[in-house]
């Protein structure tokens, strides 16, 4: 039987637990944020108008990754909003096409919350250029790495 995949908006608290040890595990502990402090980041994430909001994939209607669309995602760049943020497949996945199937959904899914345009950080090179984004400029994080690429996604 083939798997039912799935990408939509988290509207409820249900699988707040899950996105929290997975954040925290990626960079709530890196940057000093207790869990408790990731967990409220993930409950106040899940808005049905606005920012912040949360979609997830899920596979046979269990959560395996998300991604976000926030207000703030870089402290040093508060002039630039809304962000793509918070991208994560869960380890058991990676490495089988899910990413892509969720970088694939973030135009609609930001088109569909009336965003005209997204931005986002990261240190790899070549992998969001082939979903349409954008390389604006190295950027000074001020985390580690420092220099990371900046880039935008233009939605409609």
């Amino acid at each position: 039987m083939k798997a039912r995949v799935e990408i939509k908006r988290i509207e409820d608290a249900v699988e707040t637990e899950l996105m929290t040890t997975w954040m925290h595990a990626w960079w709530g502990k890196r940057e000093n944020y207790t869990r408790e402090a990731v967990r409220c980041c993930m409950e106040h994430s899940l808005k049905r108008e606005g920012l912040p909001q949360t979609y997830g994939l899920y596979l046979d209607g269990r959560l395996i990754g998300m991604y976000q669309f926030t207000c703030a995602d870089l402290f040093v760049r508060p002039d630039i909003y809304p962000w793509l943020a918070n991208v994560y497949i869960d380890e058991a996945h990676r490495s089988k096409g899910y990413g892509r199937l969720l970088l694939a959904s973030v135009q609609k899914s930001a088109a569909e919350s009336g965003l005209d345009k997204l931005y986002l950080f990261t240190e790899l090179g070549g992998l969001y250029e082939k979903f349409g984004w954008e390389f604006v400029e190295y950027i000074d994080t001020h985390l580690e790495p420092r220099m990371q690429r900046l880039y935008r996604l233009k939605v409609r």
